[in-house]
């Protein structure tokens, strides 16, 4: 995963805006437009048609899609796309022919929608005839043939309306319109892609969504693994009666466990990290001890300013830090019961891990460059 830098105080959102902004962040206009590209270059041919009175006169129309342009960007997500057709229109009459070059453009509505489990969907509303605008370049023509272009132009709008719903209803041009956003943040094969009927949601619930699917416990396992191996060193430190024991501290941080998830809203998993020490109490001479600590934690799954997950971290509390104290030899035992050392170590462990938690750029997942790449 793409992490993002670290900032001293993020800025919370709610999951609900964080669906928001996902969607508008995701679905570009430049992702919009590659959504209908598909159809740039088609050829399309209508008729021969016969038409005027008792159809004695007949035509064909022979033209190309060309480049989808956006039109108009409105709100929730929604485009207006304008697609333009290019056609030679050959009229034929009492055996007389008159070739004319029409203008064709065709609006479509673009929407995206947020549908179950965790999909981003294009929905183009379907054309028709009065999304298709039919001119014929100015060129003087016979009135007979001028009678003929007022029908021809409500069977072309008619028919390419027809053409631009099956071109669209494509599996593979429908396929290229769907984003299933675990399987991209995943890495894996959509089930969903092939989907014809959807269940719909809106933003705010895909944002609710995102979280529980996307932020695992494996995930965040791989998060905070990079915290095993962290050396600890605390002191020299002068506790006892008199400050008269030196006491100094060496470990390592051990591999963190995480739960799995315990809360969907907010996204929560328990943490443990567990520590092993070497401690060298001096009072004369050097008494050793070695301990197992193990300090809880709560990590909750918090979305941030502009589009960032953030695995937050509870402050280590000492009083809820174990701390399993053995000491080698009678005296080193003597002074662990006399010297009040369990507290003290937990204090100081506490504040090492504090320490280590307050940059939170290590847990920090940037979304969208992680989609931006993906996509």
């Amino acid at each position: 995963m793409r992490q993002s830098t670290a900032r001293d105080s993020p800025t919370w959102i709610d999951y609900a805006e964080f669906g928001e902004r996902f969607v508008a962040h995701a679905v570009t206009p430049e992702r919009i437009e590659e959504a209908v590209s598909g159809m740039a270059g088609r050829g399309v041919t209508i008729g021969p048609f016969s038409v005027g009175p008792a159809g004695l006169a007949g035509f064909i129309a022979e033209g190309s899609v060309g480049k989808p342009v956006i039109a108009r960007s409105m709100p929730h997500v929604t485009f207006e796309v304008r697609l333009p057709v290019s056609m030679h229109v050959t009229i034929t009459l009492g055996g007389q022919k008159l070739r004319l070059e029409a203008v064709v453009e065709i609006d479509l509505t673009l929407h995206a929608r947020t549908a179950n489990p965790l999909l981003v969907v294009i929905d183009i509303r379907p054309v028709t005839a009065r999304d298709v605008s039919f001119v014929v370049r100015a060129q003087a023509i016979g009135g007979a043939f001028e009678l003929l272009l007022d029908p021809i132009a409500v069977l072309v709008q008619r028919e390419l309306a027809n053409r631009i719903n099956g071109m669209l209803a494509d599996p593979a041009a429908r396929r290229g319109r769907v984003f299933d956003v675990e399987a991209i943040m995943n890495g894996t094969r959509s089930p969903h892609r092939d989907l014809e009927e959807f269940e719909w949601i809106g933003y705010d619930e895909f944002g609710r969504r995102f979280f529980p699917l996307i932020v695992t416990a494996d995930r965040v396992r791989a998060v905070v693994d990079n915290l095993a191996g962290r050396p600890i060193e605390i002191g020299p430190i002068r506790t006892g009666p008199r400050a008269a024991a030196t006491v100094e501290v060496k470990g390592t941080v051990r591999m963190p466990r995480v739960s799995d998830r315990i809360g969907d809203d907010p996204v929560s998993f328990d943490l443990t990290i567990p520590v092993t020490l070497d401690i060298t109490v001096d009072v004369l001479k050097a008494n050793q001890y070695r301990a197992e600590v193990e300090i809880p934690l709560l990590l909750i799954a918090r979305a941030a300013d502009p589009l960032l997950i953030v695995i937050d971290a509870s402050p280590p509390d000492s009083h809820t830090i174990a701390v399993d104290l053995r000491a080698e030899g009678w005296r080193a035992r003597a002074l662990g019961r006399l010297g009040g050392i369990r507290p003290q170590i937990a204090t100081q462990v506490a504040a090492v891990i504090r320490g280590e938690l307050a940059d939170a750029s290590g847990r920090t997942i940037d979304v969208g460059a992680r989609i931006d790449a993906a996509t």
